[in-house]
């Protein structure tokens, strides 16, 4: 098997076909079967994996469709969490969005749903190598435990030590369950680093009497236990972005605050950083990169337009001060539909930007 991360890869999600839209609508409304709902699911599936391949991808994904969240479907499959509906200021307006709380013992649930999705999307693929995302922990560490109202009006655990201790025995057990399925390429999706370097959020962390700088800590903490278990034929990245809905941001602010410790992370082999505009900063964090491959999110997923050609090679080269060329990767910074509402894009843009981007990944590494 090649390096993975690839040379050009991908975060994950794609936009969800009218088909598929249409069929989740009907099924919600009873008018088809959950039996007719999985079997267009799979038609889909099948259809995104095929223009994947074409494309040039050597991982592919089930796009998310069978997914309404990127990261609470997966969270909501696990033993002892609960969600719930609230309306709040996010995304630059008012969202009506779902959140999690831990309201049991924290652990991973055998027959998680994730595991029968990951097993069909591997027989749809036909041999090609599938590349499954979930969120990762620090999720369930900031928004159902940390920032969790309900959580902290009725707690379950007598110390965060505890709830740790069962964080990190509930991941270590759902990467060996999609070890043992076949699963080598795992990517760990966690937007709440974002949360350490916004002025805002960290000031809503303190809100509830957490210190913000002593939480990045213990996040690597638990995510360098978490891929301690990981096989030695497995692949495991992580991806940060700063938030995407509907093609709206929620984080801003340079990777310098968390860079030092999350790249001490020797176990991650790759690591996928949103660096598609101003926000993100400058190339400078990955000076502590410990020999993970850095995947550039330079291709945006929240527009439409192309990116400029020269641009992004210019960038690649001020990275190149940093990080030696061997070292890095090029991908969209973000997914194409992070929830089932998906980016203000259309599907004939989202394919023009993959294959730009591996044109372009060839043209600058060769050994794709």
């Amino acid at each position: 098997m090649k390096k993975i991360p690839f040379r050009f890869d991908i975060v994950g999600s794609f936009l969800r076909p009218e088909q598929l839209k249409k069929a989740r609508e009907d099924y919600k409304n009873k008018k088809i079967s959950l039996e007719e709902l999985k079997n267009i699911e799979d038609n889909c599936i099948l259809d995104l994996i095929n223009k994947q391949v074409e494309v040039g991808l050597q991982a592919v994904t089930d796009g998310e469709f069978r997914r309404k969240w990127w990261h609470l479907d997966f969270i909501a499959g696990l033993k002892g969490i609960t969600t719930y509906p609230i309306m709040i200021e996010a995304f630059g307006d008012r969202q009506e969005m779902e959140l999690s709380y831990i309201s049991g013992k924290l652990s991973f649930n055998k027959s998680h749903p994730f595991l029968k999705d990951f097993m069909r999307t591997k027989e749809l693929a036909k041999g090609v190598l599938v590349k499954q995302t979930i969120p990762g922990p620090g999720m369930i560490y900031l928004d159902s435990y940390v920032q969790a109202v309900p959580y902290h009006k009725n707690p379950i655990y007598k110390s965060e030590e505890e709830f740790k201790e069962d964080l990190i025995k509930t991941y270590q057990e759902a990467i060996l369950a999609f070890y043992d399925l076949g699963c080598r390429y795992l990517q760990l999706d966690d937007t709440s680093w974002g949360a350490f370097f916004s002025k805002d959020h960290r000031k809503r962390i303190k809100s509830f009497g957490f210190d913000p700088d002593k939480l990045i800590d213990s996040f690597a903490d638990v995510m360098e236990a978490v891929i301690s278990v990981k096989p030695e034929d497995m692949y495991i990245t992580s991806h940060m972005c700063k938030g995407n809905f509907k093609s709206h941001w929620l984080y801003e602010g340079s990777y310098n605050t968390i860079a030092k410790r999350l790249f001490k992370i020797k176990d991650f082999d790759g690591f996928f950083f949103e660096y598609d505009d101003e926000r993100s900063g400058d190339f400078e964090p990955l000076q502590y990169l410990e020999g993970q491959r850095m995947v550039l999110g330079l291709i945006t997923t929240k527009t439409g337009e192309l990116e400029n050609r020269e641009e992004l090679i210019s960038k690649i080269k001020k990275a190149e001060e940093y990080v030696p060329l061997e070292q890095l990767c090029l991908s969209p910074q973000c997914g194409f539909a992070s929830t089932e509402e998906g980016n203000s894009i259309s599907e004939v843009q989202q394919w023009e930007k993959l294959r730009f981007g591996y044109d372009l990944a060839k043209e600058i590494w060769k050994d794709l």
